[in-house]
């Protein structure tokens, strides 16, 4: 009896390590984890300290043999491109799990858990968990050191407009600006009739094209140029051209229709004002405020042109006006401006106030003008037009004066005004004096007109503060609830997800 009870006493199913003697429950190798782990390293081989290059100028890391690629801090993304560079050592195990252990995000340093496992010593299966340290190196890739270089491209688009004023280019610029269409570039340089944009791809540069035409009456030719050739890869390396000409019209400009365009358009007379270039040409007919909208296909098939320079606007002073209520509409007539109320006004220019010579026309501004305003427009009457339709017409459907938008003073406008707009960063040259005040009139076109006002960031200027309306001599303004903040954001350090590797 008593040997029995001493053989239950031995607890069954444990036996004693063959190393330190530590009762173990019995495994292939009769070995306690201490002895084993003493004895083997399963993670020999496993480097614990790898570099990882990564270009600070796009924010993307290298993962060979040549990709370039975007990886957010702790995605999987960048812990599928860290296990990468430890692919072959880790093919010898049996990776259980991994994960990243916290780093700071400016310490340039990733700490990836392994846990593995590999079978030991009589086929006795072995579990590890280490951390490999991963070092971030800094290393310019090859798109942004040729960008550095800035000699390299592979497309451009060279944007032209035939016109002496570049309002068209002030909206354009903005919509680019709101819709980050100006991400892709390698840099933009600014001529004195257009803009060259320049990318380092082409379907960059085919995206841009497709931008324009959508937003700007415009038509493009692409050309290119071959740079080099492989014969044995069958490999081409091309420098595509893209050539886009905007319509040589801009707003406030007085054009003559052909007589064909001008039938098809509702019957409306040949001599009319751009009042605005969006996607189209947007004309109104001052003698009957009929208003009709030209594609850019319409126009190239019935191209005209600007009667007049804007240089050549005169300012007039209103000495009578009177609404026009009854409006005889030819047969076939088109729409009709309901923002615009027709006015028969006499003008006489304020540089003949010493004579009493005055001007007899028809405006579409009857609902902005009285006795004594003063009022810009273009004097036909002793202008020499050398347009191939004007000839063509009978001279008294040409009118005197035209007249184009009611003139405020400009400096009280430029002191009040709270708001301001952003630019694209571009390289000028040949800049012309005269593009300030290019600038202040695309300024003052915002605020008179809604329609392009409401394409366009605008955001508040801080600086200036908001003033009553006492004061004010009637010139239109943009309200605090059309406006941005203009927000200043700045890097984080916190190393949220997503946080860029800071220097």
């Amino acid at each position: 009896m008593e040997y029995m009870t001493e053989s239950t006493d031995r607890s069954p199913g444990h036996i004693l390590c063959c190393e330190c003697g530590v009762p173990i429950s019995p495994n292939p190798a009769n070995i306690c984890v201490a002895c084993l782990r003493s004895k083997v390293d399963i993670s020999q081989g496993i480097p614990k300290q790898v570099s990882v290059s990564f270009c600070k100028q796009c924010q993307r890391y290298f993962q060979p043999p040549g990709t370039w690629i975007q990886c957010a801090l702790e995605s999987r993304e960048l812990l599928a491109l860290c296990l990468k560079k430890i692919k072959a050592p880790l093919s010898k195990v049996r990776l259980v799990d991994a994960g990243f252990v916290w780093t700071e995000p400016h310490s340039k340093r990733l700490k990836v858990k392994l846990t593995i496992q590999k079978e030991v010593m009589n086929g006795a299966i072995l579990q590890q968990v280490f951390v490999v340290d991963y070092v971030v190196q800094s290393q310019m890739c090859g798109d942004c050191h040729r960008v550095e270089a800035k000699d390299f491209w592979k497309a451009v688009i060279q944007v032209r407009q035939k016109t002496l004023h570049k309002k068209t280019f002030y909206y354009l610029e903005q919509l680019i600006l709101k819709y980050g269409m100006h991400q892709n570039t390698l840099r933009i340089k600014e001529i004195h009739d257009g803009l060259d944009f320049y990318y380092s791809s082409k379907q960059h540069a085919q995206k841009m094209v497709e931008f324009l035409q959508c937003t700007v009456p415009c038509r493009y030719k692409a050309s290119q140029r071959l740079i080099s050739q492989d014969i044995h890869s069958n490999t081409y390396n091309y420098k595509s051209t893209f050539s886009v000409e905007i319509v040589p019209v801009c707003k406030d400009n007085v054009v003559c229709l052909s007589p064909k365009l001008a039938q098809s358009l509702g019957n409306m007379n040949q001599i009319c004002v751009c009042i605005r270039v969006t996607s189209a040409i947007h004309l109104i007919d001052p003698n009957t405020l009929q208003v009709a909208d030209i594609d850019g296909s319409t126009f190239w098939s019935h191209p005209f042109n600007s009667l007049c320079h804007p240089k050549q606007l005169e300012e007039f002073i209103v000495m009578e006006c009177s609404i026009v209520r009854d409006v005889k509409r030819a047969a076939g007539a088109g729409m009709i401006s309901k923002k615009h109320i027709l006015g028969e006004v006499w003008v006489q220019k304020t540089s003949e106030m010493n004579t009493d010579k005055q001007y007899f026309c028809r405006t579409h501004l009857g609902h902005l003008l009285n006795p004594g305003d003063l009022v810009l427009g273009f004097d036909l009457a002793n202008c020499n037009l050398n347009d191939e339709h004007v000839n063509k017409m009978n001279s008294d459907r040409v009118p005197d004066v035209v007249l184009i938008k009611k003139s405020y003073d400009r400096t009280k406008r430029q002191r009040r005004r709270n708001w301001k707009l952003k630019e694209l960063a571009r390289e000028r040259e040949n800049m012309d004096t005269d593009d300030e005040r290019q600038y202040q009139d695309f300024l003052e076109d915002l605020e008179e007109d809604e329609a392009i006002r409401k394409n366009v960031n605008i955001y508040r200027d801080s600086t200036i503060p908001v003033e009553s309306d006492t004061d004010d001599e009637g010139a239109p303004r943009i309200s605090l609830a059309e406006m941005l903040e203009d927000l200043h954001i700045s890097q984080d350090a916190t190393g949220e997800e997503g946080a860029s590797m800071m220097t």
